[in-house]
């Protein structure tokens, strides 16, 4: 048996961070992860001729003030997402080239109930407390309503309902009838609105870090030595009066506390003695992840760029729901992002990998030309099988889980503390977030001794 001041379980930025901060403030810590690598919903991989692909979570913007100052600490520079030319829409078998935040290209009356239904959430966004969205004066009429209940009632445009639907509901990678409006607002409420969540420049894709996410995680990861245990699963937690035993595969760590920093799905997993309260072990039962199959298709340019387009393309439904350049920061080879959610992935996922490829090769040939048919290489990451991910970008609640058990998101179990970008209040579901997470949950065990 190890002994530490703090374990912390999970190697993602979210634990990562709490490690770090623990470390630096002079007490020991173990790291425990399942996985044989760290990141998490994270994961960098980088050729032989220093080429990167994020192969999960890659994108940064105005706002995210912690992931911006861990970069600074480690001498990260970003680089600008790439934006110039048109952006492209494909709905009801349509494919619509346009310049700028909204396709103008769709009809009028799609085209006002796309910014009238932005602007109600952007509103409704705002009328909602951050700390506590469960206690909003209207937070059970809004729990009890659906994403796609909502849009069904308010949105009249059937192309312009569709879009919102990928839009709003996208980032749970999970049909919009799965997902609570109250959570909706709340996740996207902590970054600002809907108008940041969907945008490029100046939004969550305003930037990527110069050799990505790795680049970030790496030097943390030197930091920590020999305090980080890889392809160590912990399998039960229990805690007494004077500290806390974490089992995991092949090892046992003692603490003085413990810091969960997995997805929900997983940490209910964890056998924990005593048991946890009733409303936390209920809300990790309930707060599911969604189907994302994350793409990317390797050229030897970025050919779409001379062609006058931007590389985003969105497409609700389809087997390759959006796309997005992801180049890196010497342009270089070209890389176009492809990004699979919900419905359309767990379609996806039950086809050979052949398969599979020959649809998405098919997809980005309709919109971007014979040039796409050929790619130099094709990785595929499919994080609804990843099983320590337990799914999609991140946890969501559906409906009447929020107002019944959200206040057991951040509240300590005894002596076991919880991080996670879903327990964040600003930036929730945002690599931001799992930074800001962990250090709450790192000032959290010391403060409490």
């Amino acid at each position: 048996m190890t002994d530490v001041d703090y374990c912390v379980v999970g190697a993602g930025f979210a634990g990562l961070t709490a490690a770090l901060r623990l470390r630096q403030a002079g007490h020991s810590v173990a790291v425990l992860e399942a996985r044989d690598r760290v990141g998490g919903r994270t994961f960098t991989v980088t050729r032989d001729d220093g080429v990167w692909i994020d192969r999960g979570g890659a994108w940064i913007g105005p706002g995210q003030d912690r992931i911006y100052a861990l970069m600074q600490e480690f001498g990260v520079p970003e680089y600008k997402q790439h934006n110039d030319g048109d952006a492209m829409m494909i709905v009801g078998g349509k494919k619509r080239r346009y310049g700028g935040k909204l396709p103008w290209s769709m009809s009028p009356w799609a085209v006002a109930n796309l910014g009238i239904g932005l602007a109600t959430i952007e509103q409704m966004c705002k009328a909602l407390p951050r700390e506590n969205p469960w206690d909003a004066a209207d937070a059970a009429e809004l729990d009890r309503t659906s994403i796609g209940d909502w849009l069904e009632r308010n949105v009249l445009s059937r192309p312009a309902r569709e879009m919102l639907d990928m839009a709003l509901g996208g980032s749970y990678t999970s049909a919009a009838s799965e997902v609570s409006l109250l959570w909706m607002l709340h996740q996207t409420g902590s970054g600002g609105g809907p108008t940041f969540v969907i945008s490029g420049k100046g939004g969550s894709q305003d930037a990527r870090p110069v050799g990505g996410m790795g680049a970030i995680y790496r030097p943390i990861v030197a930091e920590l030595g020999d305090a980080l245990h890889l392809s160590r699963p912990v399998r039960q937690i229990s805690q007494d009066a004077d500290g806390v035993t974490v089992s995991a595969e092949g090892l046992t760590i003692r603490a003085r506390r413990v810091i969960v920093a997995i997805p929900m799905a997983i940490a209910s997993s964890i056998v924990y003695e005593p048991t946890l309260p009733v409303d936390r072990a209920m809300l990790n039962q309930r707060m599911p992840s969604g189907a994302v199959i994350k793409i990317s298709a390797i050229y030897g340019d970025a050919f779409w760029r001379a062609d006058g387009l931007s590389g985003q393309s969105a497409a609700p439904g389809t087997p390759a729901t959006l796309t997005i350049d992801a180049c890196t920061d010497k342009g270089d080879p070209g890389i176009m992002c492809v990004i699979t959610e919900g419905v359309a992935a767990r379609r996806l996922t039950n086809l050979d990998e052949s398969e599979r490829r020959s649809i998405v090769i098919r997809e980005l040939v309709d919109r971007f030309g014979e040039k796409a048919r050929d790619p130099i290489e094709f990785h595929e990451q499919n994080w609804t099988l990843e099983r320590y991910s337990g799914g999609g970008m991140i946890s969501h609640t559906p409906t009447g889980v929020l107002t019944e058990f959200g206040h057991a998101l951040r509240t300590p179990c005894g002596r076991v503390h919880w991080a996670g970008t879903e327990s964040s209040t600003i930036m929730c579901g945002w690599i931001d977030g799992a930074i800001r997470s962990g250090e709450r949950a790192a000032a959290e065990v010391v403060a409490a001794g």
